[in-house]
Parts: C-alpha cells; sequence; structure tokens
C-alpha cells in the first residue's frame, strides 16, 4: 500500500498497535510496560548529509541500518531544509515555525559580535508559542534530547526532561510514552578538517545509558584525531561521484572518502541505538524517525539555498513496518515536522505553528511549494529568499552587488574549499566551477530542478519560463507577507523590533506565588513565560502545569522563562514561610 493512500482509519490501527504489555530485560533488570494510546517516537538526526544513501539510489557505499529502516518503512524524497545551516533549521523544527519570521534567520545570534558589530540576542517566537519537546511533555511524554540544542534561543528549563549527554528513554516512568531525539555529529562539516576525522570508537556504546560508556565517546564533533586512529570502514578508491561544481582532484576526493565514510560510521552507530529498542522490546512499538539538519557539508553545499544545502533524506519506520519498502514524493518541509508530529500523538494544532500535518486524521491539502531562506552565516551578511516546487526553483537576491561567494572561516577549514580557492587564484576552475566565485549576483534566478539538478543553468531570462517565474516570485511575495519577513530589514532594525525598542534584551518577571486551599499558584506577569520547578538537585526540572498541593517542609526552585528573553532569577519557595 503506497503511504500517499494513508487513511486516517489505517493510522488508527496502527496507532493502536504502539503499546502492548510485556516484560522486557534492560541491562539485567525487568521493567514492566503498560498499555498506552500515545505512540513512542524516536528521531535520528544526521548532521550535514544530502541524501547519498541507497535508498535515494546513491551505490557508493553501504548503509546497512539505515537500508533496513527505508526497507521497513517509508522513504520521502522530497524533503527540504528550511536553511542550508543547523542552527535556524533546528529553530524551524523546535517551533514549527519559518526561522525568518521570529528572528532566527541569522546564524548564531549569539556570537560573531566583534564583526557585525551588534549585541548578543535570541529568536523571539509569538506569545504563547512553546518548544514541540513542550507540547509533548505537557501530554505525558518523557521527552529527552541527546545531546544536541543550538535553536537560536535558549530552551526553557523544562522544555525537555532530559537535554544533555546522559538523556535517555529508559529514565522515564513505567509504561510512559517517550519524545527521544538522538543526535549524531560524525558526518558534521568538521568532519572534513584536518587533521583526519573520528576516532575509533565501539559503536555498541553509542548513547548507553552507562555513564562510563558515554565517557569514552568524543565529547564533540570538532575533536579529531589521526589517520591511524580513524575508524575505516571503505576503501579509498571508490569512483566517487563529485558534482560538477567541485573540482575532481586526489585532494577533493579524499574529503569525499571521509564524507562517505563517516557516513559509515554513523550508521553504525544508528544500530547500536537500534539495538536498545529492540533489546527493551520497543522497536515495533515506536515511530522511528530518520532524517539529516540540512543538506551536504561541502562548500557550496552548507550554507546555500541550491537543493545541495537543502534537500535531506528523511525515512519513517511505523510500528510493524506498516507501508514497509514504500516511497512518498510529496513536498514537505522542516517547519511540518511539529505540527505533523502534535497530530500523531493526538495534539491539535498550535497557532503559532506555520507548517502543515502530512500524516493524520487533520492531513491538509499536500504542498505545492517549498520555502527557504539564507541570511547572516557568522561574520558575514547575505540576504537570499528561495522557492520551489517539483520542477522549478526561483532565488531573489536582495545583495546582488554582492559575490556568490562569501568568506566564512569555519568553512575554508575544508580541504575542498582550500582547494577550490588554489585553483580560483590560478585560474584553473571550469566554468561550472567558477560560477559560485562571481563578483556580483544575479538579482534573479530560476533552475529546471529536473533538467539541471545541481542548479548551475540559470534560465531566468528564457521567455519560455516567464509565466514559470511570475507564478513563483507571486508566491514568494505571498510567504513573505504572510510570515512578515521583510528581507531588506538590516539585522540591527530586527533585533531593536524583537526588543520592542529596547536597548537591552528582555527579561522574564519573576514567579509570583499563591497559595489557595494548600494548593501552590505559580504566575509569572510576562506573558508567555514557562514556569519551571524543582524539588530538589537530584531530580530534573518539572514544568508547572497546574497548582502544586503543598506541605510544610516543602521548598522548590522556581524560574519563569519566555523564549527568547532573559531567564528570571530562581526563586527559593518554602512552606515554613
Amino acid at each position: 500500500m503506497n503511504c500517499k493512500k494513508l487513511s486516517y482509519r489505517q493510522l488508527l490501527v496502527w496507532v493502536l498497535l504502539f503499546y502492548v504489555s510485556g516484560l522486557h530485560a534492560i541491562e539485567g533488570r525487568t521493567v514492566k510496560y503498560d498499555v498506552s494510546d500515545k505512540p513512542n517516537i524516536l528521531w535520528l538526526v544526521l548532521e550535514d548529509m544530502s541524501p547519498i544513501i541507497e535508498p535515494y539510489g546513491d551505490k557508493t557505499i553501504k548503509t546497512p541500518t539505515i537500508t533496513e529502516l527505508a526497507n521497513e518503512g517509508v522513504t520521502y524524497t522530497n524533503v527540504y531544509s528550511t536553511s542550508g545551516v543547523c542552527a535556524p533549521s533546528r529553530a524551524a523544527i523546535a517551533m514549527g515555525m519559518y526561522p525568518s519570521s521570529f528572528g532566527a534567520n541569522n546564524m548564531r545570534t549569539t556570537s560573531n559580535t566583534q564583526e557585525t558589530g551588534l549585541p548578543k540576542y535570541e529568536a523571539i517566537p509569538p506569545v504563547g508559542a512553546k518548544m514541540l519537546s513542550q507540547y509533548l511533555r505537557e501530554e505525558g511524554y518523557y521527552t529527552t534530547n541527546n545531546l544536541k540544542t543550538d535553536y537560536q534561543f535558549k530552551a526553557p528549563k523544562g522544555a525537555w526532561d532530559e537535554s544533555g549527554p546522559y538523556a535517555h528513554w529508559r529514565n522515564r516512568k513505567i509504561g510512559q510514552p517517550f519524545y527521544a531525539v538522538v543526535n549524531f555529529t560524525t558526518t558534521h562539516e568538521s568532519g572534513l578538517f584536518e587533521p583526519y576525522g573520528f576516532r575509533k570508537i565501539e559503536s555498541r556504546h553509542y548513547f548507553s545509558d552507562n555513564r562510563d560508556k558515554i565517557a569514552k565517546l568524543p565529547q564533540h564533533h570538532a575533536v579529531k584525531s589521526s589517520e591511524a586512529n580513524t575508524a575505516i570502514h571503505i576503501p579509498k578508491n571508490i569512483d566517487f561521484p563529485i558534482p560538477p561544481y567541485l573540482p575532481d582532484t586526489p585532494l577533493v576526493r579524499r574529503d569525499f572518502w571521509k564524507m562517505y565514510n563517516n557516513l559509515a560510521e554513523t550508521d553504525k552507530q544508528i544500530a547500536a541505538v537500534l539495538e536498545q529498542l529492540k533489546d527493551d522490546g520497543l522497536y515495533d512499538n515506536t515511530i522511528i524517525m530518520f532524517y539529516s539538519d540540512h543538506g551536504g557539508p561541502l562548500p557550496r553545499q552548507k550554507r546555500l539555498v541550491y537543493d545541495s544545502g537543502l534537500k535531506v533524506p528523511f525515512i519513517i519506520r511505523y510500528p510493524n513496518g506498516e507501508h514497509a519498502g514504500t516511497k512518498d514524493d510529496q513536498l514537505v518541509s522542516f517547519v511540518d515536522f511539529a505540527p505533523t508530529l502534535l497530530n500523531l500523538a493526538g495534539i491539535d494544532k498550535p497557532a503559532h505553528m506555520q507548517g502543515r500535518n502530512f500524516l493524520g486524521k487533520q492531513q491538509t491539502a499536500k504542498r505545492e511549494y517549498i520555502h527557504a531562506a539564507a541570511d547572516r552565516f557568522d561574520g558575514f551578511t547575505d540576504v537570499i529568499r528561495a522557492v520551489r516546487n517539483k520542477r522549478f526553483k526561483y532565488i531573489r537576491n536582495y545583495r546582488p552587488e554582492q559575490g556568490y561567494y562569501l568568506p566564512v572561516a569555519y568553512r575554508e577549514k575544508i580541504p575542498t574549499m582550500q582547494e577550490l580557492l588554489r585553483l580560483r587564484d590560478a585560474d584553473q576552475l571550469t566554468p561550472a566551477q567558477a560560477l559560485w566565485f562571481r563578483g556580483k549576483k544575479d538579482p534573479e534566478e530560476l533552475f529546471d530542478l529536473i533538467n539541471d539538478p545541481h542548479e548551475v543553468n540559470n534560465i531566468i531570462d528564457d521567455p519560455r519560463y516567464k509565466k514559470v517565474v511570475t507564478d513563483l516570485s507571486a508566491e514568494m511575495d505571498r510567504w513573505l507577507n504572510e510570515i512578515n519577513d521583510d528581507p531588506r530589514i538590516p539585522e540591527s532594525q530586527l533585533i531593536k523590533e524583537l526588543w520592542s525598542g529596547s536597548s537591552s534584551k528582555p527579561v522574564t518577571k519573576k514567579p509570583n506565588f499563591k497559595i489557595k486551599n494548600e494548593m501552590l499558584y505559580i504566575s509569572s506577569s510576562t506573558p508567555g513565560a514557562v514556569i519551571s520547578y524543582q524539588l530538589d538537585e537530584s531530580q530534573n526540572w518539572q514544568l508547572y502545569k497546574q497548582p502544586i498541593p503543598v506541605s510544610k517542609g516543602v521548598s522548590l526552585k522556581v524560574v519563569a522563562h519566555r523564549v527568547g528573553y532573559k531567564e528570571s532569577e530562581v526563586v527559593i519557595y518554602s512552606s515554613n514561610i
């Protein structure tokens, strides 16, 4: 059965199958799982990876774990990030909103202040908007994030049950459904940096609930090792599929080897996580979603709005292998992830979310368009907007006086970037490779993605496509107006608008307490503030959802935090007072 014909009745059947009672051995202990009507949800998130895997037709290397997920699930062939870089992309997923609609569009809002002359700031969503994890937690889910955050804003303390290297679904209460995010950093752009790659580890230790094992893992994706200590999974003499915009030289082929080798290592890490899910008896009771945070790590991929920077692999394995081995070619944007996930969990779409449900009983009409943006990247500012349908992409460059290539120091650590610059300076680039180094941009671009998948032939002036340009340009204007995105305003003005004209970051008002009928009521005068509390430092921060019973001797640490604002001071409540 093709997933595109998935009905609400069919979805209901597998939702009811998600949980079964049973005894499952976990690391020598026995845990009872109760029947529940909420699905377990596991996200397996790669970094910096285009669809260069077997299920998408790339036969360069074997990825047995990912391929098995595709064979047992649904492969989505038209899924796109809202940006070609990580932090705005995570903001889109966490809030279900386009980054440029709430100030999350410039990469690294809290850094590069010396280059920009701007203060540190955070994206500020509308009043009352919450993170995806918080909505799920409020509905009884045990929510875990292991390990990366990087949302363009600081998450409230109560947004996750656990967020960090030791977060694990195994720490939840008996019978409690979970939403677990596992981030795999091995494929990150920095995996191409010298001296080499990632040191050898035992994949079975990955994402363990054993703290000693976790301590043996690399602590950051930027930690590299020598070639002798690098895990090697594939031969170096493979005929790698190098796109026309990159030179085919030994140094570039070495970077391609590292990219594919890192993917092979990640496949083993994913296998280790799924093995734990199977050991817990949860593999067939969990929705497993696999995707990358944006497109590939190489130059003219990451940070850009070409498909090489936006298009990602996306596979869903449904409980008990429903719809195994099928493909779905509908257009899906990252802003669709949050409302769709909430829908599958039986939660209505919040008003602030700009995405659509692409599954479930409230599934909306299929997308006609994907939208994306590129703005400041670290110390250099650009302003680009893009819209695509299934065949054509229209790009509007708001700073055509600037060249396409802007020097980003982080990217220039990649040997392939260094090779491109060397060949540019020697005037040895091919016409396709030289396109990126033009001193000025075309104000508008149009690409036929079927006949020109690498987007090297701008057909904006071809009269045969005049109507295509008119339609896509109008759609871009409609979208910009709908999400209140004015690409022409400088970042300094954006900050002023986020801060309501103030010269400093807004601060969340501290919590207020009220006792009534032996119940503690907590509030903050800041609209949209999230209240979190902690009974003692050995426990996770809890979300305040309703009045708390209090008795003499009870003491709480309480904090209020509106996303994008500075967190309030922590206030101690003691019933002895």
